[in-house]
C-alpha cells in the first residue's frame, strides 16, 4: 500500500511538472509592438502611442486560464507628434509622470469562452488602481530566428476621469474640448524568454 502510495505521489510530481512545461514564458519586443490610443478633441480623434513599454507574458497555449501577464509603460514616452500637446499631457493637468512615473497592468484571471478571450487584472495608473478586464485574441506562436513568438492583440475603452484625469476646457460655443472616454489597442509581439546563466 505505502508502495503504491509513493507511486502516486511521484506520478502526480511528474505531471504537475510537466503542466508548468506546457506553459511559455514571453517577453515583449519593443520593436515588433506598439500601444495605442485615442481620443475624442472637438470634432475629430486625435491618436497617440507609448514609445518605452515592457512587459512579460506565461503562456499555456493547451490551457489559456494557466497564463498571465505583466506589463510596464513608462508615462513619460507619451507621443501625439506634437510637442507642446506631449508636454501638456506629461504635466500635472493630464499624466503628471514626474510623480507617477509608471503605468502597470498585472493579470489576475484568464477566461476562455469559446473562441472569446478574457485578461482580467489590476491597471494602475495616475495613481489609481482598478480592476479592468481587456476582451483580446491570440495570433498565434511561430518559430523566429531568435526562438519562439507569439503575438496578441487587444482593444478596450476606459473612463480616464475614472483615474483622476480630469483636465477639459469648456468650448466658446459649448460642448467641451475633450471627450472622457479614451480607446486603447494593443498590439503585442512577444519572443521566448532565454533562461539567464547563473
Amino acid at each position: 500500500m505505502l508502495s503504491r502510495k509513493v507511486s502516486l505521489l511521484a506520478a502526480a510530481v511528474t505531471i504537475s511538472a510537466m503542466a508548468r512545461l506546457e506553459a511559455q514564458t514571453f517577453e515583449v519586443d519593443l520593436v515588433h509592438s506598439s500601444v495605442g490610443f485615442s481620443i475624442r478633441h472637438i470634432v475629430s480623434n486625435v491618436k497617440g502611442r507609448f514609445t518605452d513599454f515592457s512587459g512579460t507574458i506565461v503562456y499555456d497555449p493547451k490551457k489559456v486560464e494557466n497564463s498571465s501577464v505583466s506589463v510596464t509603460i513608462q508615462a513619460v514616452s507619451i507621443d501625439t507628434d506634437n510637442e507642446k500637446r506631449d508636454n501638456h499631457l506629461k504635466s500635472p493637468d493630464f499624466f503628471e509622470v514626474e510623480k507617477y512615473p509608471q503605468i502597470t497592468f498585472q493579470s489576475k484571471k484568464v477566461t476562455k469562452k469559446k473562441n472569446k478571450f478574457m485578461l482580467q487584472g489590476t491597471l494602475n495608473m495616475h495613481g489609481v488602481e482598478k480592476n479592468i478586464s481587456i476582451p483580446f485574441q491570440i495570433l498565434g506562436i511561430a518559430k523566429g530566428p531568435d526562438g519562439s513568438r507569439a503575438g496578441f492583440e487587444a482593444e478596450l475603452t476606459l473612463n480616464r476621469k475614472d483615474f483622476g484625469i480630469t483636465w477639459n476646457r469648456t468650448l466658446d460655443q459649448g460642448g467641451l474640448l475633450l471627450g472622457e472616454e479614451v480607446k486603447i489597442s494593443l498590439s503585442l509581439e512577444a519572443v521566448e524568454a532565454k533562461e539567464k546563466q547563473g
